[in-house]
């Protein structure tokens, strides 16, 4: 069982620098004056999911539901 605990705690240790670094790739939510003019409803913003700030989002997404799933598998006391 240690080793066990030794591979998913690497693994945890990865996921949480995978998610600082997607989370500091994103863009921020605002959009700035852009937004007042309607220039939000383009094409990049229309399909967003497509792009790479979509991709980031779904990764990002993905990434915290594994760490939230580790912390707990973590958190039980291994016999």
């Amino acid at each position: 069982m240690t080793v066990l605990r030794i591979i998913l705690t690497l693994v945890f240790i990865l996921i949480c620098i995978a998610l600082v670094i997607l989370v500091l790739l994103q863009e921020g939510k605002a959009a700035g004056l852009g937004s007042i003019s309607g220039a939000a409803e383009t094409y990049w913003g229309k399909n967003k999911g497509r792009s790479m700030e979509g991709t980031l989002v779904k990764v990002t997404k993905y990434l915290a539901i594994g760490f939230l799933l580790l912390t707990v598998i973590l958190n039980f006391t291994f016999l």
